[in-house]
């Protein structure tokens, strides 16, 4: 259940996750993609421009969203990732619920991607251990605090997600930690995450997963749309880059793949 898929090791190895939203209303092109057909067509359209893997979601986690059923999740989720591991993707799943995981699983996905670090639902962490796949424990919050020691936060939030992990059995070779970059945190806390990102890699020991594709932190400090946050999430992600970040998560896959090889072509000649 769940195909195997190697985590970068970091020694210059970035794997680019290609975001497929099936939604009515993410932040950036909810409703663009909810029919089948649309999102397949824009998910080869990423393995095309060199995405590593797909990350499918079926419910929106921007703030305010309209949460949706598990059945519901799963109905808008099911063509599409069976259709992708039968074509040859490696597919990753951004669900919170073990329903929806646990499925997704059996149709082959290689990486669950859970925004609460297998909190809100207490069966998650034992459906992804009893399978080969990837594990994405990002952190969150309810309740955006400014006072906030991030770090002591996330110290807490990873503790009780890899305690969760361990008593499912979930090895830590399989797991990767995201540092939760828009979710409960403000605008400040949100730089601070991926300023201190080599930090938690340091805490734990363990890969990081960095995804800031056009996120509100660059209209907060930018003044720039949606549609125009290319140039902050490249320049944010290439940081991010340097600070142990192995895995990208980004709508825009081409010009992070053009803009990793660069940095690498750079690198060789020193």
């Amino acid at each position: 259940m769940g195909k195997h898929w190697k985590i970068p090791s970091g020694n210059g190895s970035v794997a680019v996750m290609g975001i497929v939203n099936v939604t009515p209303d993410s932040f950036s092109d909810g409703g663009q993609f909810l029919r089948p057909e649309a999102a397949l067509e824009h998910g080869r359209a990423l393995l095309a421009d060199g995405a590593d893997l797909l990350d499918l979601g079926a419910e929106s986690t921007r703030p305010g969203f309209e949460p949706v059923t598990a059945e519901e999740e799963w109905a808008r989720l099911s063509p599409v990732v069976g259709t992708l591991v039968a074509e040859g993707a490696v597919v990753s799943v951004d669900t919170t619920k073990a329903f929806v995981a646990k499925r997704a699983l059996e149709a082959g996905a290689a990486v669950i991607n859970d925004v609460w670090g297998f909190q809100a639902d207490p069966e998650m962490a034992s459906v992804v251990a009893d399978s080969d796949a990837v594990a994405v424990l990002m952190h969150n919050r309810h309740e955006v605090d400014a006072a906030l020691d991030l770090r002591a936060d996330w110290r807490r939030f990873f503790d009780c997600s890899l305690e969760l992990a361990e008593r499912a059995g979930l090895e830590q070779e399989r797991i990767v930690l995201d540092p939760g970059v828009g979710f409960g945190k403000t605008q400040a806390q949100n730089v601070e995450a991926v300023a201190r990102l080599g930090e938690l890699r340091a805490e734990y020991g363990l890969p990081v997963l960095l995804g800031v594709s056009r996120k509100s932190m660059f209209g907060h400090f930018l003044g720039r749309a949606a549609s125009e946050r290319l140039a902050g999430t490249l320049a944010t992600n290439l940081y991010g880059v340097e600070q142990g970040a192995v895995i990208l998560r980004v709508h825009d896959v081409r010009e992070h793949v053009d803009a990793l090889k660069m940095r690498q072509i750079l690198k060789d000649v020193r």
